[in-house]
């Protein structure tokens, strides 16, 4: 590819309302180029990347039984009315009508496709295990989208869905699609990439993991111990409790005036937050109830816990009913239907707290959950914290870290086919509803992620098996003959043994050149100019390291020196 003629530009300047490294090398370096909000154009540059991304994908889907398909992006209503899925995902889903005013979707995600292809296509357990996979587009009417290429409206996902005749069957698929994944992220070049528990969300199922690459430009918080293997999404993170031993002591009615907050209420008593008790209000828009959450003073309500344990959507409110006391609400058995409360376990048997008193304006010092009020249950709905200990060693603590969700696999059971009807028979011809798995990489984040962790104050650094092109040919003075000559020939000879080589082409300065193929980020850099010809030499440059090589002017000695590089820095 000479660049003279390449489609797309370089720049200098970091474009305005960039947050991160990838987004604004992606656009700087002539890769991508937004449409509108959450929607990108690729050049040639990304294409070629993304296309490195989504074959290293591939061969390893196919190595572990894989069979790819294709699935629509526009499906009918009825299909996502058959899994209950139509109504119950919200406006991140695109509904549109077509010219007959049938309702219509774009996909978001394949599950109800994949049930589809495969209903009453297999129909015995002998025909089981099996997994097919896609790589296709998908759109989601994201509200937030941000960071170029790492939370769009449309992107391309390689998408799974293996189908076995037992839990067990499917936990040893789930064991070496979650291998799969870390050599497909070691193969791309990405190193500190970690799994976590994590929350199903609209998936469905029980268990599932998101695969993070950690980074400080990560949207996910992640709780990461020091001492083993334990992480987790921090939605579903757990954590041995701090424990603040108390005596038991009469409780005394306080009038506290406007002291509403826990950090009014601390500084009326001279006391800590973990001393005292505070409730969170929240709302069920589906079954229209209040729901008031209680948990320690020093820590916070995980609203995802909250959410499966309440089977619903909850949206945090300030409260307006008549029987709930905003900033001094207590514990007690709040006898309305259409309040519920929900006790976190941090309270249990805790005791000489500060709680509301249910009472403008007064709040009960000395409270105790042994004594004054022992609720029926004890939930776990709160965040882990930074210094935490482990649940998994007992030993380490909890570190909170940033991360980029590049990919996620879940263990679905039975909730498709048994919504959508899909049944086998197994081997004492009964039926029986298949159990699923389901598996995604997001491609385009994959690409974002990549660049995020290799790159520099110059720009991108590609790992060479994604790298768009693997040698930046680059001659200074193309009007000299001999440059011209010299460069035309190894141009032709590199790519007949295999390189990828972009050749820069264009009359311009040597600064211009080297700071393009720096921002590119392609991995080998060969200059050829009158002055390393006048020594029988080309000088060759690893963009990684930045260590230079002046190699003897003759291709054998060339290709010996390259076939070292590529064996250094794969």
């Amino acid at each position: 590819m000479k660049l003279s003629k390449m489609v797309g530009e370089r720049t200098k300047e970091t474009p305005a309302g960039v947050i991160s490294k990838s987004h604004e090398y992606l656009l700087r370096a002539g890769y991508i180029k937004q449409v509108c909000n959450g929607v990108f154009s690729l050049f040639t540059p990304a294409l070629r990347v993304q296309t490195k991304i989504i074959n290293i994908i591939r061969e390893e889907m196919n190595k572990i039984g894989g069979q790819e398909v294709l699935f629509p992006v526009l499906m009918p209503r009825e299909l996502w009315d058959e899994s209950g899925r139509y109504s119950s995902i919200g406006n991140e889903m695109f509904r549109l009508k077509d010219r007959s005013d049938h309702d219509m979707v774009l996909g978001m995600t394949h599950e109800e496709a994949a049930l589809h292809l495969v209903k009453n296509t297999i129909k015995s357990y002998d025909q089981l295990p099996f997994m097919i996979y896609q790589i296709q587009t998908k759109l989601r009417d994201e509200p937030r989208a941000r960071a170029g290429l790492i939370r769009v409206r449309e992107f391309i996902m390689k998408d799974a869905y293996s189908f076995h005749t037992s839990k067990e069957d499917l936990e040893e698929y789930y064991k070496i699609v979650k291998e799969s994944y870390f050599k497909i992220y070691k193969k791309m070049g990405m190193k500190n990439v970690v799994s976590v528990k994590s929350d199903s969300g609209m998936m469905g199922g029980k268990i599932a993991d998101e695969f993070m690459l950690i980074t400080d430009i990560g949207e996910d918080s992640l709780a990461v111990c020091d001492n083993c293997d334990y992480s987790a999404n921090v939605e579903v993170g757990e954590s041995i409790l701090d424990r603040y031993p108390s005596e038991e002591r009469p409780t005394e009615l306080v009038n506290t005036g406007n002291s509403q907050t826990i950090e009014d209420i601390c500084k009326l008593f001279d006391i800590k937050p973990y001393q005292t008790c505070k409730a969170v209000c929240y709302y069920l828009a589906k079954s229209k109830k209040y729901v008031i959450a209680f948990i320690r003073g020093d820590l916070e309500v995980n609203e995802i816990k909250l959410r499966n344990i309440l089977k619903e959507e909850v949206v945090p409110i300030s409260i307006d009913h008549p029987k709930i006391i905003a900033g001094y609400i207590g514990p007690k058995d709040f006898k309305e239907d259409d309040i519920i409360t929900i006790y976190d376990i941090s309270l249990k048997d805790e005791k000489c707290l500060v709680v509301g008193a249910n009472a403008k304006p007064y709040h009960i010092k000395n409270f105790s959950f042994k004594r004054d009020f022992i609720p029926e249950k004890f939930e776990n709905i709160s965040k882990v914290k930074e210094g935490q200990h482990c649940t998994k060693c007992g030993k380490g603590s909890l570190k909170i870290v940033r991360g980029i969700e590049i990919g996620n696999i879940f263990q679905l059971g039975t909730k498709y086919t048994e919504s959508m009807k899909m049944t086998i028979h197994d081997e004492n011809g009964k039926e029986i509803n298949p159990i699923m798995g389901c598996y995604g990489i997001g491609v385009g984040r994959c690409l974002a992620s990549i660049v995020e962790e290799n790159c520099d104050e110059k720009g991108i650094i590609w790992p060479y098996n994604v790298a768009p092109w693997h040698i930046y040919l680059c001659p200074l003075r193309l009007d000299d003959e001999k440059v011209l000559k010299v460069t035309e020939e190894l141009y032709n000879k590199l790519q007949n043994s295999g390189y990828e080589v972009i050749y820069d082409d264009r009359n311009v300065s040597a600064g211009n050149k080297f700071a393009d193929s720096e921002l590119m980020g392609i991995p080998i850099r060969i200059v050829i100019s009158p002055r390393s010809l006048e020594n029988n030499s080309v000088e060759i440059t690893i963009r990684k390291t930045g260590e230079k090589i002046f190699c003897e002017l003759s291709y054998d000695k060339i290709l010996e020196e390259l076939c070292k590089i590529v064996k250094k820095i794969q």
